[in-house]
């Protein structure tokens, strides 16, 4: 059987195989564009981004599982096989985005942005910046990613909000649920992190009406998809000055394109989709579990499940 990989760019596969020869080695591990691969001895894919209609030209195929998190750039394939999807779920990428949180929402609270313009303007100016417990951060999407985020910034001392599309409580969080809370938890949030799955329901969720509902001031970051935001709405209101920066890691053209004006926007702090990644070794131990579980019993890890949309 092989294993069809997909993930970190052919120069990758050396590693890979090294990876998978411990944790699989009853598998043959074989690069996406091999064309010497025999498509009926395809069982498992792993991958990013795959070409419209390919994971249909293996009839074998029994697991699919995405080198990320997320999902949408496998399901958007028209020609997608009936067969189940494991979505990334390394414990290392829960880990990575915490780190990412903190990161960049202190990057926006004590307003380092600011010093970086000002720094290449040779500037030495102070600026005047608060202590946590009197910033609120809002975090979009309470789920694997970002509940533990939304627990590390409250444990580092910011009001921290949850807002997420059904209910949930979590202790010494404010939480929000449904469309019909969005104004009120907006309104009280003056750093957003968005951490939503993408799903037809999120897509445009940070466009030019949610963000007049964020205080004047307020600072936005996005880890979560590209199709969260209607960049034309967030330069807009960079430009106005109603937002004071944003931090944006994922896009939805990938890598993003030079001529984007995000590039050499003086309040926008490109990253280039790193905020969860774990290293292929963390990568290759998941992949490995899944497809383990599923050769033992048919449990899928951490499964897509298409009525939900993530």
């Amino acid at each position: 059987m092989i294993l069809l990989v997909k993930s970190g760019g052919e120069s990758s596969l050396p590693e890979w195989r090294v990876l998978f020869a411990t944790l699989l080695p009853e598998l043959e591990v074989r690069w996406w564009n091999d064309p010497e691969v025999r498509a009926e001895e395809v069982a498992y894919a792993f991958v990013w981004a795959p070409e419209p209609g390919r994971l249909a030209r293996y009839p074998n195929l029994r697991l699919v599982v995405s080198s990320g998190a997320g999902v949408d750039h496998i399901v958007g394939d028209p020609a997608l096989p009936c067969v189940p999807i494991a979505k990334m779920a390394a414990p290392e990428a829960v880990a990575r985005m915490r780190e990412y949180a903190l990161a960049t929402v202190l990057f926006h609270h004590r307003k380092l942005h600011r010093f970086v313009a000002n720094q290449r303007a040779r500037i030495w100016r102070e600026e005047e910046t608060t202590e946590a417990a009197r910033r609120s951060v809002g975090v979009m999407g309470l789920g694997t990613l970002g509940l533990p985020a939304a627990l590390a910034l409250r444990d580092v001392g910011f009001r921290v909000r949850g807002w997420s599309r059904t209910g949930r409580e979590v202790e010494g969080i404010e939480t929000f649920s449904g469309r019909d809370s969005l104004p009120a938890f907006l309104g009280g949030t003056e750093i957003l992190l968005c951490l939503l799955a993408a799903t037809p329901e999120t897509a445009g969720i940070i466009c030019a009406r949610s963000l007049a509902m964020l205080p004047a001031g307020a600072s936005v970051i996005n880890a979560a998809r590209g199709s969260h935001v209607v960049v034309t709405d967030l330069l807009a209101a960079l430009d106005s000055g109603h937002i004071e920066a944003a931090t944006l890691d994922v896009f939805d053209v990938e890598p993003l394109p030079e001529d984007s004006p995000l590039w050499t926007h003086p309040k926008v702090l490109v990253t280039p989709h790193v905020a969860s990644l774990p290293d292929r070794a963390a990568r290759a131990r998941f992949v490995a579990a899944a497809i383990r579980a599923f050769e033992a019993d048919g449990t899928v890890l951490n499964r897509y499940d298409p009525a939900r949309g993530y």
